[in-house]
């Protein structure tokens, strides 16, 4: 039997340098300190965002430490849609919208990735509309 209350296992699926290395493959970026800055501005600006369980269980299954960053943010109240995310992270970064939206989906398919579907789903499930799309997933809604 066992306790569901007991802390995960720190199981990434991947380590940092695989994750950047990731990154830097689908965001052809031409280097990795580039890749590396781009994890570190959408990864904190996701763990302003989630909560719970799905928090805990992201933050097991990243690298240590993406999910260190992950870990040090306090969500927010109000989580914002999508494009407010987006928009946030572009105002923080100084970066163009163009190009932060790049950087985004670039960063959250690694994640997907360490996730796997079924985490993914609930991450989904808990967030605003707008992230499927960032995730690299269709955004499906259901009929009125």
């Amino acid at each position: 039997m066992s306790d569901r209350r007991a802390p995960l296992e720190h199981l990434p699926v991947m380590t940092f340098e695989q994750m950047l290395d990731k990154v830097r493959y689908e965001g052809a970026y031409p280097t990795r300190e580039q890749a590396e800055e781009a994890v570190r501005l959408v990864v904190s600006g996701l763990g302003r965002q989630l909560t719970g369980e799905e928090r805990v269980e992201l933050a097991a299954r990243l690298p240590w430490e993406a999910a260190r960053i992950l870990a040090e943010q306090i969500p927010d109240p109000q989580p914002l849609t999508g494009w407010a995310f987006v928009k946030d992270l572009a105002a923080r970064s100084g970066a163009s919208l163009a190009t932060t939206r790049w950087d985004t989906g670039s960063v959250l398919a690694a994640v997907a990735a360490s996730a796997g579907p079924e985490l993914l789903t609930r991450i989904l499930r808990q967030l605003p509309t707008g992230y499927a799309l960032l995730f690299g997933r269709a955004e499906l809604t259901q009929a009125a």
